[in-house]
């Protein structure tokens, strides 16, 4: 922060006499000549040009405190001297009729020159005082003038919001302005302007602040500017600067054209991508232009550097060129040529379309699919871990649930109530123990292990379409497998076929390729390595020390040799397309661009051929009609490069395959994991949920990667207090208001803060409540108690609160703002207090991860949500458990009730624990709901009229704007909605 200036102390005694004229009445000696007179009569004009010598002293200014000769002292400290040239200062005093003056020099802070106590005697003229001595002469008669220096400094406000800007400054050696400064003039938009004198300085210091009591002081440093035009843009010095408010030229410059065309035909489909072009002032669109076939020539404009071409010709050839455009309109030359052949139409084209709905409308059902239920045990498969991880030992491989299994079960889905199911990741897995789907390795692949014929993920999709339900598919931009992404770059790793390692490294099948399923007849694996390793060290080679003895050993005693196992540091991976380090600090910055794990290698997502591989293989799912993305690990990915490329590609893509409106409901929600309990994830904004729903609030590098940096760096300075804020969660008073989403980046998020707390379902609403300021808008927020990660405050376990609480939970994140979302099983409590995850040194049958599919056994169908029509066997018991008969209320009032789905809420008014106001007004649709879970409340100040609660019928009416409510007890609730529909479903377990 800047500093203020304090007056100088008082001079010492000596230095006082003087101040109180004594020292210039001290008696002359005897000898001493007689004063000179002017002649009578006449009245003498005397000046006097006092020069005094700076090198020696370096003072920060320069005083002269002087009496003339039977005058009075100047007040201390005197009058200021100016410069006059190098190493001297001046003043010139008007003497009147006396013939010299008593003189002492000082710095205005206390330090002084008074000739050892005596002061200078000096006479008229030209007079020079330097180191004590006194003579008379013009120190600077034969120098030429050296002219003031000046700065002059632009300062940048577009980033702070201020309506005025201050510059509080020293010039090198010199004082500092007294605070707050000098006002700045308005130069043009987002730039002030102050043009600073510095005399003889050939620098300043100087610190910015808006007038009240906000400052940027260069984080404590200060600025340093030099002479001449510099600017101070986001704390950043540019010294000889061009004049930010001058008139820009007209951009008459055209991009340079795209480079590294690629075209590759899938069935009848053309996947088309480039690297960006440059320009001066920034690409704003690419034309692509399409030749051959009976279409003739066709033009799209395209955003980013990904173009799917679908619906085209059997067995054509198609060209392609690209060329670049301007925010002036300048065109680029085009490309090079890039032809693709088409092949042959798919025999069951995809027929997916999103049911492009709000989707606050639906509660989410999360499964891990592989763990789910089992419709076809042909594609079940243990991996390499299937013996040691005990699961071979309970017949119960990894990969066992599929699609078949989840189409098979889908009414059970719905007849709990649910509207969208959330399936873990789909493509291709390569890795040891990668059921689970994160350890992805062809991305333009579903993973055959999930398949089955007439259960493929097309039907799954088009199943659910079938009964009103979404489909909310798991995706990872962060990493691949630990063997790299087919299509991009898949290490080849050292592997020598001794009596240690031949069980390890498959021998080298021609034309055998690895998809997970397929089983080697060689070896009898459906996990083939064998086209991973090799002993000769491949061309281009970079990893390091190939095929040497690290020196270590394996766990079974054998030798281990380096480029043996994939990892970051090994040279392995090339550094243009994955990063190179492991992660060291969660909440730093190297959180975006480091390896989290050995199975997940970690992609530089800011390298434009790993972002079109990513943007190409998601464009394919959501041409088969997902309804969103939930999105793994968004936190490790800037948000510049959410903001910039893959949100965006994922808008368009939507946009132009499925329409807007099916756009605008495309839900993405990221994992942004902050495994804390405050607001702000341990003071990092970059590292909390909330940050990745705000677009950027600056321009950065046109390079993404000095992009990342420059938002990570800006925003961690911005700190906490100074972030986007919304309303869009809350009601006016009781009234509802359109939200403001002009802002929104285009993702939402997982509610971190609520699921670690939720622990105690008061400690939830509470966190919650004190976050939803800093979304974009809370209700789209996705709300859990427990995952296939974590339960409440980081626990390893699945939640084990008890059924009460659990009841609780529910009826809070049912009736709260957000979209409720259980983990598969919940409605049972399966596996309540196991491990969620231990990897293969346990079985899965006792972990968190455990089969689900026994407690589904049998048939069942669903009329309507939350409705079962028909049910026998296993499932039948399963859908008789308390906590399902809860949930399938829940969504039956939620359903009903418009103001419990989208309607902001309040607790203005409000007495009571867990107790709130929610309304939603569109079109003719007014709800407004009074809310309160578990615990009594009492509601002042709401709309008079009928109020019917839909858990019990009790119909109140208010005349007063006074509502109370009696405790229902734990897990209970009431919602009294106004003008409502009545009672809603009949009495359970917990909603009585």
């Amino acid at each position: 922060m800047s500093r203020t200036r304090i007056p100088p102390p008082a001079r010492p005694v000596a230095v006082l006499a003087v101040a109180a004229g004594l020292l210039g009445l001290l008696a002359a000696p005897p000898d001493a000549p007689s004063p000179r007179t002017a002649p009578a009569g006449a009245v003498a004009e005397n000046t006097a040009t006092v020069f005094y010598w700076t090198r020696t002293k370096n003072w920060a200014a320069y005083n002269l405190h002087y009496a003339p000769d039977g005058g009075a002292w100047t007040t201390v400290p005197g009058v200021a001297m100016e410069p006059a040239c190098t190493d001297w200062v001046k003043k010139t005093v008007d003497l009147g009729s006396a013939a010299g003056l008593r003189a002492a020099f000082n710095d205005g802070n206390g330090t002084w020159d008074n000739n050892g106590g005596a002061d200078y005697a000096l006479g008229t003229g030209s007079i020079t005082v330097k180191d004590g001595a006194v003579a008379h002469s013009d120190p600077c008669a034969d120098t030429i003038p050296t002219p003031a220096a000046k700065a002059t400094v632009y300062y940048s406000t577009e980033s702070l919001g201020w309506s005025t800007a201050n510059i509080h400054h020293q010039p090198a050696g010199g004082a500092w302005t007294a605070v707050p400064g000098v006002g700045m003039q308005a130069a043009c938009t987002g730039w002030w302007k102050r043009e600073i004198d510095l005399g003889t300085a050939a620098s300043l210091k100087a610190a910015f602040n808006n007038g009240n009591g906000t400052w940027d002081n260069n984080g404590g440093s200060d600025y340093t500017i030099g002479t001449g035009v510099s600017t101070v843009r986001n704390r950043v010095v540019t010294a000889n600067a061009a004049d930010p408010c001058a008139a820009t030229p007209p951009d008459t410059r055209a991009p340079t054209a795209p480079a590294r065309v690629t075209a590759t035909a899938d069935g009848v489909s053309v996947l088309l991508t480039w690297d960006p072009a440059t320009d001066d002032r920034g690409v704003t669109k690419y034309q692509v232009t399409r030749t051959g076939g009976s279409g003739g020539t066709v033009v799209t404009d395209v955003g980013s550097t990904v173009h799917s071409d679908t619906g085209l010709a059997e067995r054509t050839a198609y060209t392609y060129t690209v060329r670049a455009v301007d925010a002036a309109g300048n065109v680029s030359d085009a490309s090079a040529a890039a032809t693709a052949t088409t092949g042959d139409e798919p025999p069951t084209p995809a027929t997916g379309k999103p049911l492009g709905t709000d989707p606050r409308k639906d509660p989410i059902y999360f499964v891990l699919t592989a763990r789910f239920n089992d419709g076809d045990p042909s594609n079940n498969r243990g991996g390499g871990q299937h013996v040691t991880s005990g699961n071979a030992a309970n017949d119960d491989p990894m990969f066992r649930g599929d699609f078949k299994g989840l189409i098979q079960k889908l009414d059970y889905i719905k007849g709990l109530g649910f509207s969208a199911v959330w399936v873990t990741p789909v493509v291709l897995n390569r890795s040891d123990y990668d059921y689970h789907g994160y350890h992805g390795w062809d991305f333009y692949e579903v993973d055959p292990r999930l398949e089955s014929a007439g259960a493929s993920y097309q039907d799954l999709i088009d199943a659910a379409h079938a009964k009103g339900m979404k489909i909310y598919q798991d995706v990872v931009y962060n990493h691949s497998s630990r063997w790299g992404a087919k299509g991009l770059f898949v290490p080849t790793v050292y592997g020598v076929r001794d009596s240690q390692w031949s069980w390890y490294y498959d021998e080298k099948q021609p034309g055998f390729e690895y998809d997970g399923l397929t089983i080697d007849a060689k070896s009898g694996k459906s996990y083939y390595n064998g086209d991973l390793w090799s002993t000769a060290e491949p061309t281009g080679n970079t990893c390091v020390n190939w095929g040497k003895p690290t020196g270590g050993k394996s766990a079974e005693g054998y030798t281990v040799y380096n480029c043996q196992w994939p990892s970051p540091t090994s040279g392995m991976f090339p550094r243009e397309l994955y990063h190179q380090c492991w992660i060291g600090n969660w909440e730093g910055e190297d959180s975006r661009s480091c390896w989290l794990h050995e199975d997940l290698a970690d992609f530089d997502t800011e390298n434009t051929t790993v972002q079109n591989y990513l943007i190409g293989a998601y464009d394919k799912y959501i041409d088969m009609g997902v309804d969103g993305f939930r999105v793994d690990t968004a936190v490790h990915i800037p948000r510049t490069t959410w903001n910039r490329r893959f949100l965006p590609a994922v808008q368009e893509r939507v946009t132009r395959r499925h329409g807007a409106e099916a756009a605008k409901n495309f839900f993405v929600f990221g994992e942004v994991a902050a495994f804390v309990n405050d607001k702000w994830n341990r003071g990092s904004v970059n590292h909390s949920a909330q940050f990745y729903t705000w677009k950027e609030r600056k321009e950065y590098d046109a390079d993404d990667a000095e992009a990342a940096l420059e938002m990570y760096d800006y925003e961690q300075r911005q700190g906490t207090g100074n972030q986007p804020t919304s309303t869009n969660a809350f009601l006016d008073g009781n009234a509802y208001h359109a939200p403001d989403h002009s802002r929104f980046s285009g993702m939402n998020v997982i509610d971190m803060r609520m699921h670690m707390n939720f622990g105690d379902a008061q400690n939830a609403f509470s966190n919650g409540k004190d976050s939803d300021d800093s979304y974009n808008d809370a209700t789209y927020n996705v709300v859990y108690v427990d995952s296939h990660d974590y339960g409440p405050n980081k626990s390893s376990e699945r939640y084990a609160g008890g059924t009460d609480a659990w009841a609780e939970n529910m009826s809070l994140m049912w009736t709260f703002r957000g979209i409720p979302t259980l983990y598969y099983g919940s409605e049972i409590e399966f596996q309540k207090g196991k491990k969620i995850d231990c990897g293969p040194t346990c079985p899965l049958a006792t972990t968190g991860r455990a089969y689900y599919g026994d407690h589904l056994a049998g048939s069942v169908t669903a009329s309507d949500f939350s409705r079962v029509s028909s049910a026998s066997g296993a499932v039948a018991t399963t859908l008789r458990q308390p906590l399902v008969q809860h949930v399938q209320r829940l969504n039956q009032i939620r359903r009903a009730i418009p103001a419990l789905q989208t309607g902001q809420y309040s607790t203005e008014g409000v007495s009571g624990g867990m107790a709130f106001k929610r309304r939603c007004t569109s079109g003719s649709t007014d709800s407004f709901a009074l809310v309160t879970v578990s615990g009594g409340a009492t509601f002042s100040g709401v709309p008079n009229g009928t109020y019917t609660d839909v858990v019990t019928g009790d119909v109140r009416t208010v005349t007063n704007g006074g509502l109370s409510v009696a405790a229902p007890g734990k897990g209970n609730l009431r919602v009294y909605v106004l003008n409502g529909p009545g009672k809603i479903g009949t009495a359970g377990p917990y909603l009585k």
